[in-house]
């Protein structure tokens, strides 16, 4: 079978050519099962595409998806938040009213909530990114909607523990007080300048950004 669009000779009952990746005409791509191509991403048209397409993600379109997941995150998260620290007012209401307040008492009842807020954003952010970047998606709801879908460097689709691997890689570090900023400042600079637009926790974890046609 020779692709139209390039000449090279591609793999009998191929749907996508292996040396540019585009379509072999006649194939009904619409037909192909879900996960009969590795990585079983889903591309323009219900086709599916599988390994490195060679059509990555760069900076501005992951800077987009990110602010559309941590939209999606911080909303519900505001609104926890909210009532957690609402749930400390009657208590330091309380304490106001006394003529001497203890201030080990106040920092007792307010640093244990600022702990579980600290706890509560990384384990929510953890799951969210890592379920839906492991799953039939391979993307999160931000990706999703631009197109875009994680793969390992292969272009197959990412376990839980790789795709975790990926966001303590990013995500997680950048949390490490002092250091965290400047870390993250570099692995997302990276995400617009290396040859595969891979951000520093993409090598880590071995994966790609890649979107549809």
């Amino acid at each position: 079978m020779i692709c139209a669009s390039c000449g090279a000779t591609a793999k009998e009952g191929a749907a996508f050519c292996g040396a540019c990746g585009k379509p072999i005409i006649g194939y009904n791509v619409g037909q192909a099962p879900a996960g009969s191509i590795p990585g079983g991403a889903v591309v323009a048209g219900g086709a599916v595409a599988g390994g490195d397409t060679g059509r990555y993600a760069g900076f501005w379109l992951r800077f987009v998806a990110a602010i559309i997941d941590g939209l999606i995150l911080g909303v519900p998260f505001g609104f926890v938040v909210v009532m957690i620290v609402m749930s400390a007012l009657p208590g330091l209401m309380q304490m106001q009213n006394q003529q001497s307040p203890n201030p080990v008492a106040i920092v007792m009842l307010i640093l244990p909530r600022i702990f579980f807020i600290i706890v509560l954003a990384a384990v929510a952010s953890w799951l969210y990114f890592a379920l839906c970047e492991s799953s039939q998606w391979q993307a999160t709801l931000g990706k999703k909607a631009l197109g875009l879908y994680v793969t390992d460097l292969g272009g197959s689709r990412v376990t839980f523990g790789r795709a975790s691997g990926r966001f303590w890689g990013g995500r997680g570090l950048s949390m490490v007080p002092y250091l965290g900023g400047l870390y993250y400042l570099v692995d997302c600079i990276m995400a617009g300048v290396t040859e595969k637009k891979q951000a520093l926790h993409d090598m880590i974890a071995g994966c790609l950004v890649q979107r549809n046609a």
